[in-house]
């Protein structure tokens, strides 16, 4: 079975969302009521340098998503890293390939962008998706913190159109 994987596109946003809602652990505010938001998202994903949102498809039908973010750091002599976010993969295909042509699309692009290093992250709880990472080579390095931020955000509040809400120091 051939995946054929590209970038998504403004109207894969219904199975895309799909993927999103079958592959969640926790409550999010990703529904099928808000379609216009997912979109807003993949238009400025596509507009981004080093960030791309990857499809993966199986006759026709999305199969699979993931979003390859690249960027530079002072690390490294300011070497580019990768970092792989939102990998879902339907349930049905699951343990059938798919994930595995998913990983080894996105290591290759993200050598022809000249990244020294990929990297991810995966919530505790998933244990399958920890062995699955590390039967293609990821190693459990380091340990990951997250905070919820007090933002009124409202959809549509994209990073170029977003004010600065603290004045810059100096």
């Amino acid at each position: 079975m051939q995946l054929y994987v590209r970038d998504a596109l403004e109207t894969d946003v219904d199975q895309l969302v799909d993927l999103l809602l079958g592959g969640r652990v926790t409550d999010t505010p990703d529904d099928v009521h808000h379609l216009a938001d997912h979109v807003d998202a993949i238009r400025e994903i596509d507009r981004t340098d080093g960030s791309y949102l990857l499809v993966g498809e199986l006759a026709g039908r999305i199969v699979a998503m993931l979003q390859l973010i690249t960027f530079r750091h002072l690390q490294h002599r300011g070497g580019r890293c990768a970092e792989i976010e939102s990998m879902h993969v339907t349930a049905d295909d699951r343990s059938s390939g798919v994930g595995s042509q998913m990983i080894d699309h996105a290591i290759a692009r993200a050598k022809d962008l000249g990244c020294y290093r990929i990297q991810l992250t995966s919530r505790i709880e998933r244990r399958d998706a920890h062995r699955f990472y590390e039967a293609h080579e990821f190693r459990p390095s380091h340990v990951g913190f997250k905070r919820a931020l007090d933002l009124d955000w409202t959809p549509g509040r994209s990073a170029g159109r977003r004010p600065l809400s603290v004045a810059p120091t100096r």
